[in-house]
């Protein structure tokens, strides 16, 4: 997916799907580094997709908490 897309899915996204998916973007970053350590990841790039996404995700979260206190 390009970027704008990925940005866009987020921002649809609750707070608590949000966490979810920064959780699950965790889990298949370690096992990505643990196929890259191994030798059995031909594709490299996607550990580097995934870091950047896991960001994108945790960006949105922050922001989503911030709207949420202010509001409060």
């Amino acid at each position: 997916m390009k970027r704008k897309e990925v940005v866009a899915e987020f921002k649809g996204m609750t707070l608590e799907d949000l966490k979810s998916r920064a959780r699950s973007l965790a889990e298949e970053m370690m096992k990505l580094r643990f196929r890259k350590a191994s030798g059995q990841l031909e594709q490299s790039h996607h550990v580097k997709a995934a870091r950047r996404n896991l960001a994108r995700v945790k960006t949105m979260i922050q922001s989503k908490s911030s709207e949420s206190a202010k509001a409060v």
